[in-house]
């Protein structure tokens, strides 16, 4: 197996490996006071997006506007939350830090109780004589409890925030809840609501950011731009929900006895698709995919007003979703799993006048989007940093990378850890106490064979249980 060589302290930015490419955009180099042109940055965040989306292979669902964002920048097929949990994955995005250090693996506690000097990402913009603002949820929030509100937000962090409210909040009693034993935040519930776009918080969050760039666009902004949905409940315009009749929603491939060579501690939604019948997890999925084409819209909203301020052209994108969705694989619903389809994310990175149109299959982390807007931007925080910069990718999709990406989440007592290298996915739940997991992506995508146990993979677990220990050092 390659020989993956990674740091096991934490790095510094200025330890990354050397900038090898900047767009001629900017005047100057990375670092020198000389630069006389700043990017502005446009941060898109989306609530519990997973990759079902047009430029990530899905033809079912429709999505043109990020799909043609994609077409603007690199698209990393390989991106990988640290947490597949609002929370936790935000506060280390934001942090440049590993759930580890920040020590939030729940929704209640605020990463500053742990780490109270700590310089969130735009905060570092906001030191750096750029206008900082947020509308929407960009630090955690809870869903929909907390729309219209600050929720975990950190208001060192902006010069503005705003936090619209629509009508999918005011109208939550007209909710349909599939698992009325959950609360809406972590149930399958949906609405197809009457009205336009700009009437639903995610509509008004588009409008908000857009007046933001309007009144910014001759000073440098960092603009972060928090979507809720597709997060549950799945509330968009009917006219959303009209695009997938139910009957054709498609329904995940899985197989017969798939649980069995899987570690108990694995499984979070109990019992298997919370004991919803076909049509019920159908219904359910389309609310998911109308959300995802309801919030793309938005997306588009944003894009083409950058368009018309003639704000592209020195403007960085990036779109990221916290974590992955279930959406049935493995009888398995929503995240808080350490299978592919909770742990991976999309990820874009549009860089002016840099590469278009080109994906990476390298195995990169949310934790690798502070360092590098740092780097494309000039900026050098001083604190230190446990992400790698990806400007080399974005220079060269393909290039030479030697780095796993790693994922964790908490269930009960039990912490369970992931390494993903672009072949194989390797978790262990509790040390491998509580169970032992190995999938061979290149002939079993889908993770339907643990190969943990397998005689002919001995030195593959050894291999990637090392890999984990780098990150992940055992307990005494």
């Amino acid at each position: 197996m390659k020989n993956y060589r990674y740091a096991t302290a934490i790095l510094l930015v200025m330890a990354f490996a050397p900038v090898l490419w900047i767009p001629n955009s900017v005047a100057g180099e990375i670092g020198d006071k000389k630069v006389k042109k700043k990017y502005n940055v446009l941060f898109i965040a989306v609530d519990d997006l997973n990759n079902d989306l047009g430029c990530y292979g899905n033809t079912y669902v429709k999505t043109p506007n990020i799909d043609r964002l994609a077409k603007r920048g690199v698209k990393f097929n390989r991106a990988y939350t640290q947490f597949p949990l609002c929370s936790p994955s935000r506060s280390s995005l934001l942090t440049g830090l590993r759930p580890d250090v920040t020590k939030i693996y729940e929704l209640q506690t605020h990463f500053r109780k742990n780490l109270p000097d700590v310089v969130t990402l735009p905060q570092l913009f906001k030191n750096n004589n750029y206008y900082s603002a947020r509308v929407g949820k960009i630090f955690h929030y809870g869903v929909p409890g907390q729309i219209g509100t600050d929720g975990l937000d950190d208001p060192i962090s902006w010069d503005e925030k705003v936090n619209p409210k629509g009508r999918d909040k005011t109208e939550e009693a007209l909710i349909k809840n599939l698992t009325p034993d959950r609360g809406l935040g972590s149930a399958l519930s949906w609405r197809a609501s009457e009205g336009t776009d700009d009437e639903q918080t995610d509509g008004m969050i588009a409008n908000e950011a857009i007046k933001i760039m309007k009144k910014k666009k001759a000073s440098p902004f960092f603009l972060a731009v928090g979507f809720f949905r597709p997060h549950t409940p799945y509330v968009a315009p009917k006219k959303y929900f009209d695009q997938y009749p139910v009957a054709t929603v498609p329904l995940p491939k899985e197989i017969p006895n798939d649980l069995d060579d899987v570690p108990e501690a694995a499984l979070f939604t109990k019992p298997s698709h919370w004991g919803l019948s076909v049509d019920e997890r159908k219904e359910a999925l389309r609310g998911y995919y109308a959300t995802i084409s309801f919030m793309d819209a938005q997306v588009g909203k944003v894009l083409d007003a950058l368009d018309k301020l003639k704000l592209t052209d020195k403007t960085i994108i990036v779109l990221w979703s916290d974590h992955g969705y279930n959406v049935g694989q493995h009888g398995q619903w929503m995240k808080q799993s350490l299978f592919e389809n909770s742990a991976r994310v999309p990820l874009i990175i549009s860089v002016p006048g840099g590469t278009k149109g080109k994906a990476s299959d390298r195995t990169v982390e949310l934790l690798d989007i502070y360092p590098t807007l740092a780097v494309l931007c000039g900026i050098y925080p001083s604190q230190k940093l446990q992400g790698k910069n990806l400007t080399g990718l974005l220079k060269d999709p393909a290039g030479l990378w030697d780095k796993a990406a790693y994922t964790q989440v908490k269930r009960g007592a039990i912490m369970g850890r992931s390494v993903r290298t672009e072949r194989f996915r390797y978790t262990e739940w509790d040390e491998g106490k509580a169970g032992v997991e190995l999938y061979d992506h290149q002939k079993d995508p889908d993770e339907f064979t643990n190969l943990a146990k397998d005689t002919n993979f001995i030195i593959t677990v050894s291999e990637m249980s090392a890999l984990l220990g780098k990150v992940y050092p055992p307990t005494q």
